[in-house]
């Protein structure tokens, strides 16, 4: 048994790797760098985590998802693998620890957020690290052509001329042709190397629905299709209504989104991922990072703005390989929220300047200052201030970020954090001087590890429990130990946070480049036209018309979507039905011809032609002109 079989047994259980996850970990442990595009569910963390373990020093983690980031450090530590995460959040003093602590402490997996690389403090500790690798989680956002486009990701390059003999690892789920190119060039790779699984799910039924009245057609769906199933919908208020309307209807259902308390979304989680609930009806906010096999159905019933974003949440569905299905309820009023969605995505420029103009009067920051400043930002108190539309700050905040001003990190939540400031001969002396804290100070030992080291978060509710009192006796205790300097305590906070990576500029120098405003919203126009091409045409395959999207044309009809079984209701093969579509559409792209002559010219029976031109005049491909000839609809 090799190291990474061996590790992979060791730490996971598993004996045999996915399909791709062991080609890129050889490649990147042989010091290539790596782009590997897996699909959702394709276990991409082990690509990583695996030769990260294998390699002496620490991987250096970057991902722009936050609750994602502490998950995996979570689990990651379950297995006894010393980790950490740096993130806007975090205090200057706790981030040293744990800089200090990559450096000397034997820490194998650093988990940043992109931001914190440009970081001064980072780039001079980096250097004094044993770094075995450098692995780029959602690489996609380094590229400015694709959906989720982050300026800062592009201190990735910076920091690679720090540590130039570190291979990168990036890693993304979804990528067109073009963002594969430029995933490369910007993360300047010695030489091009990409791994990449196709995007085709054989056991994967895509469905477009045209429904009016979406709740009936989903309470249909969920009653006709048995198991675990997650539904996305638009804004948090919906997921509350869904989940009511399925639970009146006696189908086990909970509402999830980013809003809630951090153990409100663990408790609905579980519940969710262990059977108790069957359904979960969520924003975009749920999915990342759960790989739950068994679920049967992911319905949306709003559209959402990019193919790759649908392609992620529908490939939440039969991770086991068995039969699931991924449906879209569309309607005409998602084709007209899409479109009405630009102006809203990209506010007019004046606007956007009265909004960073607005949040330095906010912070109460000259023009000049506040590089590196970190404020708690209450978006609903700055709406009312300066009486602003709260979409439009939004937007703008996202344009801002992008144009490299500030770093907008949205609803982030804390736990509570203990770092232990004395040293362990001088606590003891000060538990036999103060019995009062005695009993509270050895819980609080025996509960958590490390707390000599670094920052740990703690459970001030559990902590009441153990010790039988109320949580705000433990608070109490825990700023009292803080002003007699026995500990550092962070306490619990759930905000969003403005960071500004550059002093405040004046509002008439604010510049909106071309890449970060024009062509994106240009893009953003294209994106938007492939999902309502993918909601509205009804004679290409869904399954080919998602992998033409990400370059991987060719290859059979998927003879399962709702577009090959109405192409089976004209009794004949998903084969044979393309084969003469294909040759009447070669035949009518010269020009009209009547039905006689079409006919005559193509060696085909007359029922089975009969068949086919039914089904294009239904679905609008041809038309009888005036002159009686059959034409193709442009």
């Amino acid at each position: 048994m090799d190291i990474f079989h061996h590790i992979l047994k060791q730490y996971w259980g598993y004996s045999e790797f996915r399909p791709l996850q062991e080609d890129i970990i050889r490649s990147v442990a042989n010091g290539n760098d790596t782009l590997g595009l897996m699909p959702t569910g394709g276990g991409k963390s082990l690509t990583f985590q695996v030769p990260g373990l294998a390699k002496e020093g620490v991987c250096i983690v970057v991902t722009p998802l936050i609750a994602l980031m502490k998950d995996q450090v979570a689990n990651i530590r379950k297995r006894d693998v010393k980790a950490a995460a740096i993130h806007s959040g975090l205090s200057r003093d706790e981030i040293n620890i744990i800089l200090d602590n990559c450096i000397f402490g034997g820490t194998k997996f650093l988990y940043l957020s992109p931001e914190r690389l440009g970081t001064e403090l980072f780039q001079q500790k980096v250097v004094q690290m044993n770094v075995s690798m450098l692995a780029i989680d959602e690489a996609h956002c380094i590229s400015q052509w694709g959906y989720d486009f982050r300026p800062s990701y592009l201190k990735v390059a910076e920091v690679r001329e720090l540590i130039p003999e570190v291979p990168v690892l990036a890693l993304t789920a979804t990528a067109t042709p073009e963002v594969v190119e430029d995933i490369q060039d910007k993360l300047h790779f010695r030489q091009k190397n990409v791994f990449q699984k196709s995007f085709k799910r054989d056991n994967l039924v895509y469905v477009v629905r045209e429904a009016e009245d979406k709740e009936q057609q989903l309470l249909h769906m969920l009653n006709k299709v048995q198991g675990s199933a997650v539904v996305y919908v638009r804004n948090r208020k919906k997921t509350k209504e869904y989940a009511e309307l399925l639970l009146q209807n006696g189908i086990s259902a909970s509402s999830f989104h980013a809003g809630m308390p951090a153990d409100v979304k663990d408790q609905r989680q579980q519940l969710w991922t262990g059977g108790n609930i069957r359904v979960i009806v969520s924003t975009n906010a749920f999915g990342m990072g759960i790989d739950k096999p068994d679920v049967r159905l992911v319905v949306h019933m709003d559209a959402p703005d990019s193919l790759e974003a649908y392609f992620q949440e529908a490939g939440r569905a039969g991770r086991d390989g068995k039969k699931a299905y991924a449906v879209l309820l569309w309607s005409n009023n998602d084709k007209v929220r899409l479109k009405r969605g630009i102006s809203v995505s990209f506010p007019e420029k004046d606007k956007i300047i009265k909004v960073y103009e607005a949040l330095g009067n906010f912070f109460q920051l000259a023009v000049g200052s506040g590089f590196g400043m970190t404020y708690d930002f209450n978006l609903a108190l700055f709406c009312k201030t300066y009486s602003m539309n709260l979409m439009t700050v939004f937007n703008s905040l996202k344009i801002l970020q992008r144009a490299g001003y500030i770093e907008f990190t949205e609803e982030l939540q804390l736990s509570a954090k203990v770092h232990f400031i004395t040293r362990r001969d001088d606590l003891y002396k000060f538990q036999t001087a103060n019995e009062e804290f005695d009993e509270f100070l050895k819980l609080l030992l025996r509960s958590y590890t490390g707390l000599f080291t670094e920052y740990v978060p703690i459970n001030e509710e559990l902590l009441a429990k153990r010790l039988g009192t109320k949580r705000d006796i433990i608070y109490q205790y825990l700023v009292k130990l803080s002003q007699l300097r026995v500990i550092k305590y962070i306490p619990q906070k759930k905000t969003p946070l403005i960071t500004y990576t550059t002093s405040r500029e004046d509002s008439r120098y604010i510049e909106l480049r071309k890449d970060v405003y024009a062509d994106r919203k240009e893009k953003y126009e294209h994106r938007i036209g492939n999902v309502i091409d993918y909601g509205t045409i009804s004679h290409i395959c869904r399954s080919k018309q998602l992998l033409q999207y990400f370059g991987q044309s060719g290859g059979d009809n998927c003879g399962l979507c709702d577009v090959c079984q109405s192409m089976k209701q004209t009794e004949l093969s998903v084969t044979e039905f393309e084969e003469i579509q294909k040759l009447v559409m070669d035949k009518l792209a010269d020009g009209a011809v009547t039905h006689d002559v079409l006919m005559m010219s193509l060696n085909i029976k007359q029922g089975d032609l009969e068949k086919v031109l039914r089904w294009m005049e239904e679905y609008e491909l041809v038309f009888i002109n005036e002159d009686e000839a059959l034409q193709l609809r442009l």
